[in-house]
């Protein structure tokens, strides 16, 4: 699909890589819908831009089951249609599933809410979103249409992330699913990986840990935002990337 054709849904669109990809889209003439539970910041990423396109905003929680359905029909509203999703809202709340304390022994336990916080929001919001969006192109008619899920590279397993990595497995999983079960519709359905991205997500990070996920990457250095704009307009563009999942890692590491 062209951008400029775009009447497209970007969550998590208030910072990060959420907000870079809905500015981006705006400047190549997209229609562009953001949701975030940082309302204080969307109005700030869509006033943001100078392209021919256009951000709108409103606060969306995407593990909340209304908030989905209400903010698909805002979005095709607001933007006269609707064609695109990416999938992009996301969290963190890492920690080894059982763990034994150094000094005194005790054994502790991933709690159920850190666990189902991270699949609530990561999988089942992003699941709402892909339904709700797909939905609503079926009803209109809308055609073609495209879905880019925003995976991670952990989803081959990564330490001290049972939730996450499990949310962001599944979505993979289920872009390869998504697509057989949209093909009728004219909906393609894409997957992008990032490794380590510069974002506030990460920035947070102790220095000796970010210093020593530096030194596995081949290409010696965090990705960018920008790194991961450049996959997510080819999985747009490309009307014959389908079903499959991109990794962008910087040769690896996480």
């Amino acid at each position: 699909m062209k951008l400029d054709d775009l009447k497209i849904i970007v969550t998590g669109g208030a910072q990060g890589m959420g907000a870079h990809f809905a500015k981006r889209l705006a400047e190549a003439g997209a229609q562009v819908a953001i949701g975030d539970v940082k309302e204080e910041l969307l109005a700030e990423v869509a006033a943001s831009v100078a392209g021919p396109g256009k951000i709108h905003a409103r606060k969306l929680d995407v593990s909340s089951e209304a908030d989905c359905i209400a903010f698909v029909a805002w979005a095709h509203e607001a933007m006269g249609g609707l064609n695109g999703l990416v999938n992009n809202a996301g969290i963190l709340r890492d920690g080894l599933l059982v763990k034994k304390d150094r000094e005194t022994g005790e054994v502790k336990k991933m709690s159920r809410e850190q666990f189902m916080a991270v699949i609530d929001v990561n999988l089942t919001g992003a699941v709402m979103m892909v339904r709700e969006t797909v939905a609503k192109m079926v009803e209109t008619g809308s055609k073609p249409g495209v879905i880019v899920n925003m995976a991670s590279i952990a989803r081959h397993g990564n330490r001290g992330q049972s939730n996450y990595a499990a949310a962001k497995a599944a979505l993979a999983t289920n872009t390869v699913t998504w697509a057989r079960e949209f093909a009728n519709f004219g909906i393609r359905v894409g997957c992008v990986a990032p490794g380590m991205v510069e974002t506030p997500m990460t920035q947070g990070m102790n220095q000796k840990a970010r210093d020593a996920i530096v030194a596995t990457i081949p290409v010696g250095r965090i990705g960018l935002p920008e790194d991961l704009w450049v996959a997510v307009k080819f999985v747009l563009e490309c009307d014959y990337f389908n079903a499959r999942t991109i990794d962008v890692d910087g040769g690896g590491g996480l």
